[in-house]
Order: C-alpha cells, then sequence, then structure tokens
C-alpha cells in the first residue's frame, strides 16, 4: 500500500508542478465567488484497527487490509473564507465492506472464520480547505475536518441468515486529512483528492451472538478507517 500512496503522492506534486510559464487561465474569477456548488463521486477501501484479546478457546480476530471495496457520492457546498481558506460540507452517501477472519488455536495460517461486514454511510463531512498560490490551471490544497457518519447497514439484532458474528454501532465521529489539486478547466474545476478518515470511537457491540461468545471476547477495541479516492467537479 505505501508504494501506491508513494506513486500518488509524485503524480501530485508532478501535476503541481506543471510549466511555470505563464499560460492562459481558465475560469479567472471561480475562486472569488463567495459560495458555489458541486458533486463529487470516488473510490473507497475500509479497514479496521483492532486491539485483540486471549477468548477463552485462544480465538485470534484479524482484519484483511486495505481493498478496494466500495465507493461514495456526495454534494459539495463550498464557502470561500479567505483567499486561501474554503470551509466545505459535503453531506453524501459512503458504501463498503470490510473483511475479517478469525483464527482458533495454534494454527494462525488458516482462518476457521470469516466474515464480510458491510457498511452504507449516511456521510457528513465538514472540512477546511487550504489552497496554495495558483499555478496557471493547478491549485494545490489540504484539508481537514471531523465527519460524521451513520450506517444504516448496522443491526442491533443478529441476522441468522447472515454469517456476520459482530454487532457494530451506528454512529462515529471522523477525523479527515487530505490533499489535492485543483484543475481549472474551461466550463468548470476539476479535483483529484486523497482522503483518510479515522474513526475515533470503539464501533464494537458488546454483545456476543448465544455459543459464539469467542468471536467478541477476541476484541477489546474496533476502529474504523477509510481511505478514498475523490473526484470533485464545481
Amino acid at each position: 500500500m505505501r508504494k501506491y500512496l508513494f506513486i500518488l503522492i509524485l503524480i501530485f506534486i508532478s501535476a503541481s508542478g506543471f510549466s511555470q510559464v505563464d499560460r492562459p487561465r481558465n475560469l479567472p474569477a471561480f475562486d472569488h465567488k463567495p459560495l458555489h456548488w458541486g458533486f463529487t463521486v470516488g473510490l473507497n477501501s475500509m479497514d479496521f484497527a483492532t486491539s485483540r484479546t486471549a477468548a477463552n478457546n485462544f480465538t485470534y480476530a484479524d482484519v484483511i487490509g486495505f481493498q478496494p471495496s466500495g465507493f461514495q457520492v456526495n454534494i459539495v457546498s463550498d464557502l470561500r473564507l479567505s483567499d486561501y481558506w474554503n470551509l466545505r460540507v459535503l453531506p453524501g452517501i459512503n458504501l463498503g465492506s470490510r473483511h475479517m477472519v478469525f483464527h482458533t488455536g495454534a494454527d494462525l495460517s488458516v482462518p476457521d472464520t470469516s466474515m464480510t461486514i458491510g457498511s452504507s454511510f449516511l456521510d457528513f463531512p465538514v472540512v477546511f480547505k487550504y489552497r496554495s498560490e495558483r499555478v496557471n490551471n493547478y491549485r494545490p490544497y489540504v484539508i481537514a475536518g471531523l465527519d460524521f457518519k451513520y450506517d444504516m447497514s448496522a443491526r442491533k439484532e443478529f441476522d441468522l441468515e447472515e454469517d456476520d458474528l459482530l454487532l457494530l454501532k451506528k454512529a462515529d465521529l471522523y477525523l479527515e486529512l487530505g490533499f489535492g489539486v485543483d484543475n481549472y478547466l474551461q466550463y468548470f474545476k476539476y479535483s483529484t483528492e486523497i482522503k483518510l478518515a479515522i474513526g475515533l470511537r470503539n464501533m464494537l457491540l458488546d454483545k456476543p451472538y448465544p455459543g459464539e461468545e469467542q468471536y467478541v471476547e477476541s476484541i477489546s477495541h474496533l476502529r474504523s478507517f477509510i481511505l478514498m479516492l475523490n473526484f470533485h467537479f464545481e
């Protein structure tokens, strides 16, 4: 994963450093608008960070790391605060899944149980955006903020038709950090952005399935991480 992130960072640095020769500027007055709108589409990869405990029968919980698993769609509301700062509100939906495995006994090479945990989030990010000086038709930026997510797929009771043996809380608060590049085209602004959302709550409900208590007992803390590749059209 580090290799791919390094490649993406190089791409953004290269894009932001495109020829310093002056070129005709598209949308020269765009950044002076007090308020503008747009939409976002993107891809995501969801993950859990687990703090483990030893269950009675030595069950060991693990998560298969970042894998492409979902997508998101958001509405962009952008308020200009100054020449360099913007406040952005991006309500939308965020769909994805995480794959957990459980090992029982001393052999950790082959999982005994696996489960896919799907999430359908209502998404309410609020972020501050700091932009550098514009170079021709490119303007790099960084973002930071908070995101409240409500998981419509999280259940309070076990579904006997499903293999899931864990229940998750519905609501979580995320810290969001990211960077991107604004590209000014002839008729609209297009941005490519990498963003990481870090969950701040323990999402595991302390409610084991009767007779299968080892799955909940093997985890003391379960935090959510989401890596997103976003494309903004404004």
